[in-house]
């Protein structure tokens, strides 16, 4: 049995892709990270929707690489993904938080094994890292602020 984070996203599937994942969201890091699938559910119900998916239904999953600091909001998170697969599995979504954890057997409409993934490469990859990027990826894996790290670079 796997466990499986879902979100209730305005964003599109190629912001999703271009990112690397589904991000600015407040959660518990350790929780997520250990989740080995992210659905992502179309939040509709907002002026800025980016998707044409109708609100509440699952329209990608991506497979959880890694939990970092989001590149938007500060103090919230980055839900990296490895592969996604495209999905149309209409309403996936109850509640208010944009939030929630479960596990796979909780959608009975996906098969996560024989979904038809495929990898991501994010743009943002694709560019280098930044120093601030690095800093804040690093005090994670290290158990540091932030504060405490310092990068030399020698050209």
């Amino acid at each position: 049995m796997s466990d499986v984070i879902a979100v209730l996203t305005y964003k599109s599937v190629e912001t999703i892709l271009e990112v690397g994942g589904t991000q600015s969201w407040a959660l518990d890091r350790t929780r997520a990270a250990r989740c080995d699938y992210v659905v992502m559910c179309r939040n509709a119900k907002t002026r800025d929707s980016e998707g044409p998916e109708e609100h509440g239904s699952a329209f990608l999953v991506g497979k959880v690489k890694d939990v970092v600091p989001s590149t938007e909001t500060k103090g919230r998170w980055l839900i990296l993904v490895s592969e996604v697969a495209r999905i149309d599995v209409k309403d996936q979504w109850s509640g208010r938080n944009p939030v929630a954890y479960w596990k796979d057997s909780d959608y009975p409409e996906i098969d996560f094994k024989a979904l038809d993934y495929e990898p991501v490469v994010a743009e943002s990859s694709k560019k280098g890292l930044t120093i601030p990027a690095a800093k804040a990826g690093l005090a994670i894996g290290l158990n540091v602020p932030e504060s405490a790290i310092e990068i030399i670079v020698r050209a």
